[in-house]
């Protein structure tokens, strides 16, 4: 914990929508780094993975949860429970929809569900993507979403592109709550490095593959070895459901394998700042989504997919 003048700021900010609304897009754009994972594809976001953006003498520790969506499986479930665990956990919550949607089936159960799971907690509405829409559209959206909740702001952002970020991150860095710093000045994550590169291995298969697969299978680092030469040797274990998946992920002759690893290796490497040693191994696991170790793993609570 820093020991910092006591005019400083800091506190924890969630980000909160349904799948593939741009949270992590815009947890990356905030932090200035690749935290989070990134894809077209919705619900790959599993832990609430924390990222540290400085602003001024505030220190903003932001929480990208899962997206919230009508559960079916005991994962989605314990996905859910994470995604609003982190809103009621947090100084403040903000609210991440797309213009071009509006207000969806989705967007509607989370506004419904909002006055009691955020009660006490500061509330903005951030509208995402706003290049995809007319600016009456985008107008009548704000206006119709303000109606529904007492939202304390309101921002017109685009997460991809950068408009707007700038003016929200300053308006949570003047709202959060006097305070020290809870994370040295340089830290960007608090994950630790083991599952960041499990996860941004993660993300290449899901890149990759399509359909149910990406959510049928999950990446834990089983050994990691900083080596004299500077460069770090990591093994990792992909856990599929079903025989056949794992030779969809293997691939012909092994080739989605050696380019899932080949990608991964250089964005890890990347994100270290040194030469990477990447070795994946895939194992059939048919249980492995009712295993509590592999929910530890991504950070979620077993019990909470009962």
């Amino acid at each position: 914990m820093s020991e910092k003048a006591s005019n400083t700021r800091s506190g924890f900010v969630a980000l909160i929508g349904e799948p593939n609304a741009g949270k992590s897009t815009l947890l990356n754009a905030m932090v200035g780094a690749k935290v989070s994972i990134v894809t077209h594809k919705v619900q790959t976001t599993r832990a609430r993975i924390r990222g540290v953006a400085m602003e001024g003498d505030s220190q903003i520790v932001f929480v990208d949860t899962p997206g919230l969506f009508r559960p079916r499986r005991r994962l989605d479930r314990a996905m859910v429970a994470a995604a609003w665990g982190g809103a009621a956990d947090a100084d403040i919550v903000v609210l991440l929809i797309e213009a071009h949607r509006g207000v969806t089936p989705g967007a509607e159960a989370i506004l419904e569900s909002l006055g009691e799971r955020a009660e006490g907690r500061t509330v903005a509405l951030a509208i995402n993507k706003i290049d995809r829409v007319e600016a009456p559209v985008l107008l009548g959206l704000a206006a119709e979403m303000n109606e529904r909740f007492p939202f304390a702001e309101t921002f017109m952002i685009s997460a991809e592109k950068g408009h707007g970020v700038a003016d929200l991150r300053a308006w949570l860095a003047r709202s959060l709550p006097d305070g020290p710093w809870l994370y040295p000045e340089d830290q960007i994550a608090d994950l630790p490095m083991r599952m960041i590169a499990a996860e941004m291995t993660r993300e290449k298969l899901t890149l990759r593959l399509h359909q149910e697969l990406p959510y049928q299978l999950t990446v834990e680092t089983e050994a990691w070895e900083d080596r004299k030469d500077g460069s770090t040797r990591i093994d990792q274990v992909i856990y599929v459901a079903r025989d056949g998946h794992k030779g969809i992920v293997l691939g012909k002759k092994g080739e989605t394998i050696k380019a899932v690893s080949q990608a991964a290796r250089a964005e890890i490497g990347e994100f270290l700042g040194r030469e990477v040693h990447l070795f994946l191994t895939v194992k059939v696991r048919p249980g492995w989504l009712e295993e509590a170790e592999r929910y530890a793993e991504m950070g979620l609570d077993f019990k909470d997919g009962a």
